[in-house]
């Protein structure tokens, strides 16, 4: 018999979890009991971000983020579930996450044999009270009020959407955990942000203060942008997602709990894995997404139980990351992966490749069931790419970490190539589909020309922060990036060698200062060239709160420019804010938020408020 179970958290951090950190603070001892039996893999990376892009390379073993941002599975696209299915493996998901039923998630769950899907996280449109007052609120806040809504909705932890969704995937195993070749996609939102638990799991995480402020000022959901709360305030969130943990950790011991009651550890594969981490405060930032991939983010917990090697082995040094679950899970179920999958089989044995020959496709141009010669080992990868669409382009062997910047500000050119052109929560808006041309096809998409279009950069841009590289075997912790050209020159070497063999868009190339052909060589190395923007970028923000000008810093910059003192003062210390043809931020936008963002550094923000106190007589 062959069966799998893959349990995935979001938004998990590998750093807070005891079989990586023995001295976290966390209680998590279910994670603990896991690493006692399964094998913990200690080169885990992240490769596309965030979510939905994630879980395009889970079902399709490939990289996304270099050819496009958030959006549906393509048309060419191989999935690994629906291979599993047309082989005759039940696939089954269930799911609280609500991004698969947004316009940018909904080809990926009927991929499934069968799937089942519980309402209720962040901002789900699930309970409708109508609310009064001001219409149209944005996206973010009509998200939170949302949220605000559906928690009403789960006042015990039996009727947590987390709850819900893990009784459902054990209600799968008491019907199923008899029959044979069946997969088990039990995914679980939690923890991403917002950290609701109920008091039990709080009461884990006493506070030193009685944490009173309301979930809408941020105590539990905190926004992506730079730390400019009290150090208080960052404590308690810190604390609510170490609840949120404590509550996965439970849930993982009800999964462990029924691989004992049903005897399944035999002869059924189990992962336990994320799609990325999340900041807490780390390098002076929050969440993701707008900061560069550090650590933290992308260095993720991972975890396999294999039966066809139930001694366990070593934790492989190897880099591994998500294009490689797709190929081991279709191998474990004796399936040739697609040629397009650039994944590898992190099974804990090589045999995969001794039973004989590469299985040839069915009639319908399906895999078959077959033991693949070529399977391959992570031994033989040099390193893995991972990033997001129109972000730094990383690199990592397992020991450096290398983080291309784009080449100038205008983070250009930045295209999208796509036959489904659909964004986070919407389908792409006229504007944006107006000039698209057809592009050629790439090596992945089966002959097919796909649509290709500039992508505005909008709030996300590499360019003040700088390339940035790292040895995180010695700097664990990236709070000392490196100025050394050898080592950069050999990084920059393998990040184009991976682009290429990615086919990257001859735009990405350009978009880095990368030859899309030939070699690479000094006149191409940017870290000393961006090494005072960046460390000026990554500076974290001062607590301003007691400033004679903290009002101003809240006041819209675009108000601001409209006075002549006030004008002046932008102009000396943030030129760039003072052209308005170059102001492509809302007019609501505060200097506070340029500096959380990033966009304004935090010395150039501590300048412009002592010169605004200066003037305040004159005013």
């Amino acid at each position: 018999m062959k069966r799998a179970i893959m349990l995935m958290f979001d938004s998990l951090n590998r750093h807070m979890l005891p079989p990586y950190d023995p001295q976290t603070w966390v209680q998590a001892p279910n994670f603990a009991r896991l690493a006692r039996r399964a094998t913990r893999f200690e080169k885990f990376y992240a490769g596309s971000l965030p979510c939905i892009p994630a879980r395009r390379e889970l079902h399709t073993g490939r990289y996304n983020f270099l050819h496009r941002s958030w959006g549906p599975l393509e048309p060419f696209d191989e999935s690994m579930p629906q291979i599993l299915r047309d082989a005759g493996v039940h696939s089954h998901l269930v799911s609280d996450h609500p991004h698969y039923w947004e316009d940018g998630g909904a080809t990926y769950h009927t991929r499934y044999t069968t799937w089942d899907f519980h309402r209720g996280q962040e901002g789900d449109p699930w309970k409708a009270v109508v609310q009064s007052g001001p219409r149209g609120a944005g996206g973010h806040e009509r998200a939170r009020v949302q949220d605000r809504i559906n928690r009403t909705y789960m006042p015990t932890e039996a009727e947590h959407v987390q709850t819900r969704t893990v009784d459902a995937g054990l209600e799968f195993l008491e019907a199923n955990h008899a029959a044979d070749e069946w997969l088990l996609q039990l995914e679980l939102f939690d923890p991403h942000e917002p950290f609701f638990t109920h008091q039990q799991y709080k009461d884990l995480y006493p506070a030193d203060h009685d944490g009173s402020a309301s979930p809408e000022a941020g105590t539990d959901w905190p926004e992506y942008r730079k730390v400019t709360e009290p150090a208080d305030q960052l404590e308690h969130v810190r604390r609510e997602y170490a609840a949120l943990v404590s509550m996965c950790d439970r849930s993982l011991g009800r999964v462990l709990d029924a691989m004992d009651e049903y005897d399944l550890w035999e002869d059924t594969m189990l992962i336990v894995n994320t799609d990325h981490g999340f900041l807490l405060g780390e390098h002076g930032w929050w969440a993701k997404t707008v900061m560069p991939w550090f650590e933290e983010l992308v260095h993720l917990p991972f975890f396999l139980w294999d039966p066809r090697s139930p001694g366990g082995s070593p934790p492989p040094t190897a880099v591994a990351q998500t294009i490689d679950i797709a190929p081991t899970l279709l191998r474990y179920f004796g399936l040739t992966p697609p040629e397009s999958m650039q994944g590898k089989d992190l099974g804990l044995t090589s045999a995969v490749g001794e039973a004989g020959a590469v299985g040839e496709a069915g009639a319908d141009g399906g895999a078959v069931r077959a033991a693949d010669a070529g399977a391959g080992t992570l031994a033989e990868r040099e390193g893995g790419l991972f990033g997001i669409h129109g972000g730094h382009v990383n690199v990592t062997d397992g020991r450096y970490v290398y983080m291309r910047s784009a080449a100038t500000p205008s983070n250009a050119p930045l295209e999208q190539f796509t036959l489904m052109p659909t964004h986070m929560h919407e389908r792409f808006p006229a504007s944006e589909l107006a000039a698209w041309e057809p592009a050629e096809p790439f090596a992945f998409t089966q002959g097919l020309r796909t649509m290709r279009m500039e992508t505005p950069t909008r709030w996300m841009n590499p360019w003040p922060h700088g390339t940035l590289l790292f040895d995180v075997e010695r700097d664990p912790q990236q709070r000392e990036p490196l100025l050394d050209d050898e080592v950069e020159l050999r990084m920059l070497d393998l990040l184009v060698r991976l682009m290429r063999e990615n086919d990257a868009p001859a735009s990405q190339f350009a978009r880095l200062g990368l030859p899309a052909e030939g070699p690479v060589g000094t006149e191409h190395l940017m870290i000393g060239r961006d090494a005072e923007r960046a460390a000026a970028t990554a500076q974290p923000l001062p607590d301003l709160n007691g400033h004679p000008a903290r009002a101003d810093l809240d006041r819209p910059v675009a108000e601001m420019l409209a006075e002549p003192h006030t004008r002046d003062t932008l102009a000396a210390h943030a030129p760039g804010l003072a052209q308005t043809e170059l102001l492509t931020v809302s007019p609501v936008t505060t200097l506070m938020d340029l500096a959380a963002s990033g966009t304004l550094p935090a010395a150039a923000l501590i300048a412009i408020a002592d010169d605004l106190a200066a003037l305040a007589p004159l005013r």
